[in-house]
């Protein structure tokens, strides 16, 4: 803004001055040109009486001062009566005498009588004092030059003038400049506090403190940008929320086997005389922990895999009905053990394109824990339908439920309704968010719908067509 107003007060300064000067200068040229066609006549004949009576009078209605001049220099007549018989030299005359020039207009420092450029005036302070303009013409008798007429007048009030309109712009073009920074740096401030806040707050979350938000004030892209860290902010939250809970999960799954064996192992090595039936149940119970921590770190490492997208599918062409029966004849023991009727209600083979290993996989889980956590004796309902472009699996039991509070809960990893129970069976807390990991790797979706005391539902729906 600064800047602007600059170069606008230079140039509207630059035109006053030219209009000053272009008025100056037809003024005086009408009347050197007036006076010359007069004069010539009379320096010609060397009427020198006659020619001092005209030029007298002509520089009082004037107020300036003449000068008669031939084509060396030399001062024919001066009004003032000073210079004559003496030369004189200057811009004007010689644009006259030697560039041919008819009319040449000048502005003169008083003191030095220096020839000045008015362009070269703009924001050029300039100490007070005479200011003269020299406007010179030619005196031509017939088709030649025989002198020049010059005419001094004082245009100090006029320079005076221009120079104080000079001090005003300059004077208000820094008060512009001192306002325009101002105020820049009020916007400037008001525009970077929420940026320079934000970058406070993503220094902090560096820390590792991240819970940081940043107030969400403002319109357009500020406002858009805050409430991005925020949603980013929180995401990194709950993630490492997740991941010191799992972890911490991990660690407690791993410890409760290794220290079940550590117990039973110490056991055989201070007591050499134990019974043998004792020893072997004791080697057998040390067997099962050493399956189950086997377990742990196999699904840990599944899980890691696909937090990774390290897994990939091998879609192929197969049947989920005969998937179902397959898992069905790999269960019929256990289920026989514990007096459970299993039940397949497969109205649609739906064929479709599916990785066998992973879907064989979310199948079996569903499946035996359905019979893990139905009592004995109890019904387990495994249906299969088309529905629409979704091959829909529903495993259903009629055990003791899931209570509403678990339900959000229950594919989150080492979620266990029933601690202690699960731990029995030998569960891991990770199969149910393997099942639903590897559910929405083949595009579908898996939900539970649950009542305590009555049974509960899993719904597998898998598209025939994945995107």
């Amino acid at each position: 803004m600064g800047l602007s107003f600059g170069v606008t007060a230079g140039s509207l300064n630059s035109m006053v001055g030219d209009f000053l000067f272009d008025e100056r200068v037809r003024s005086q040229r009408t009347e050197l040109e007036r006076l010359s066609v007069t004069a010539a006549p009379l320096l010609a004949r060397a009427d020198t009486e006659a020619l001092a009576d005209l030029l007298e009078g002509a520089a009082g209605e004037v107020s300036g001062r003449f000068l008669v001049l031939d084509e060396t220099g030399k001062t024919h007549l001066d009004t003032e009566g000073e210079l004559t018989g003496t030369l004189f030299q200057s811009e004007e005359t010689d644009a006259i005498v030697r560039r041919g020039q008819s009319v040449y207009f000048g502005v003169h420092d008083g003191a030095t009588g220096e020839l000045v450029n008015t362009h070269s005036l703009i924001f050029t302070l300039r100490p007070s004092g005479a200011w003269y303009s020299y406007c010179a013409a030619r005196l031509v008798d017939g088709d030649e030059v025989i002198g020049v007429l010059l005419l001094m007048s004082p245009v100090t009030d006029m320079m005076t003038g221009l120079f104080s309109l000079q001090r005003q712009m300059l004077l208000i073009f820094l008060l512009v400049a001192l306002i325009a920074f101002v105020v820049s740096l009020l916007f400037s401030s008001i525009l970077t506090r929420p940026i320079q806040d934000m970058t406070r707050a993503i220094q902090r979350m560096a820390k590792g403190n991240f819970s940081e938000r940043v107030k969400v004030s403002g319109t357009g892209e500020i406002r858009r940008l805050a409430e991005t860290f925020n949603t980013m902010s929180e995401k990194i939250e709950t993630l490492d929320l997740t991941r010191n809970q799992f972890v911490a999960n991990a660690s407690h799954e791993l410890k409760t086997p290794l220290a079940a064996m550590k117990v039973m192992i110490e056991s055989l090595i201070y007591q050499p005389d134990m019974d043998k039936a004792l020893r072997t149940e004791f080697l057998q119970d040390t067997n099962k922990e050493i399956d189950r921590l086997s377990a742990i770190v196999s699904d840990l490492l599944t899980l890691v895999r696909m937090d990774a997208n390290s897994v990939q599918l091998t879609r192929e062409p197969l049947t989920i009905a005969e998937l179902v029966q397959e898992n069905a004849h790999r269960l019929d023991s256990v289920m026989r053990k514990r007096d459970q009727t299993l039940e397949l209600k497969l109205e649609d083979p739906c064929d479709l394109n599916a990785d066998r290993g992973k879907l064989n996989q979310v199948i079996y889980n569903l499946m035996e824990n359905a019979s893990k956590y139905t009592q004995e004796g109890g019904e387990i309902t495994v249906t299969l339908a088309r529905v629409g472009r979704d091959a829909v699996l529903t495993v259903a039991d009629n055990g003791p439920g899931i209570p509403k509070d678990s339900i959000p809960h229950i594919f989150d990893r080492f979620y266990r309704v029933d601690k202690a129970r699960s731990r029995e069976t030998g569960g891991t807390g990770l199969g149910l968010s393997i099942v639903k990991q590897l559910v929405l790797l083949h595009g579908g979706t898996i939900r539970v719908e649950s009542e305590e005391g009555v049974g509960s539902s899993f719904i597998v729906e898998l598209p025939f067509s994945p995107s």
